[in-house]
């Protein structure tokens, strides 16, 4: 049973990525507060559940949390910071986002940097522990498969609709046939043969 949040008289936000693995498109991060009598028996680490699970949350969530906001950073700006600092650079600007300021911050993970001075805490699994940060780890991975799947449109042979730009065989059979796409990460290795120099 997943708990509501860490400090019961706070008004507290939890905070989740998706993507942070993937080789294209965007690092996606989620800002929830959820009422104090807020509870759903689904309600899960969103890789637990599947996509017609999660999208049906993502409406139960949205029509009651007190507030809650989402937050895509671009390859671009992973590709000039790293892939951590655009993951909480996201989490950071879904929390600016919020419609109420929080008085504390309940993260998934280990790393984060401080935000307005807002008290937080890193919770590793946080999404299986927490119901804020379940949520919020349910409504970044909704918004960038939803992402994945509008420009899938544009690169078809990539096959984002399915992979969603995670590193799969396909897709990287893709890459390595037809090249990165401005949708890929520059500053990741694309290929594993990418690094190896022939002798």
């Amino acid at each position: 049973m997943l708990q509501l949040k860490i400090n019961k008289h706070l008004l507290e936000c939890g905070t989740d990525e998706a993507g942070r693995g993937c080789l294209a498109g965007p690092v996606t991060a989620a800002a929830v507060i959820l009422p104090d009598d807020f509870s759903h028996p689904w309600l899960t680490d969103s890789k637990q559940l599947t996509e017609k699970k999660r999208l049906e949350l993502k409406s139960i969530i949205e029509a009651e949390a007190i507030s809650y906001a989402f937050t895509h950073v671009m390859m671009d700006e992973i590709d000039s910071i790293n892939i951590l600092n655009a993951s909480i650079l996201a989490m950071h600007r879904s929390i600016e986002k919020l419609s109420q300021v929080p008085q504390f911050i309940a993260v998934d993970g280990n790393r984060f940097k401080s935000f307005a001075k807002i008290p937080f805490e890193t919770v590793v699994k946080g999404d299986s522990k927490y119901l804020h940060i379940a949520a919020a780890s349910i409504l970044a991975k909704t918004e960038r498969d939803a992402f994945m799947k509008h420009i899938a449109t544009q690169f078809p042979q990539y096959q984002w609709q399915q992979n969603k730009g995670y590193p799969t065989k396909a897709h990287r059979e893709a890459i390595k046939k037809l090249g990165a796409t401005p949708y890929h990460r520059k500053s990741f290795r694309l290929l594993p043969e990418q690094l190896s120099l022939p002798l």
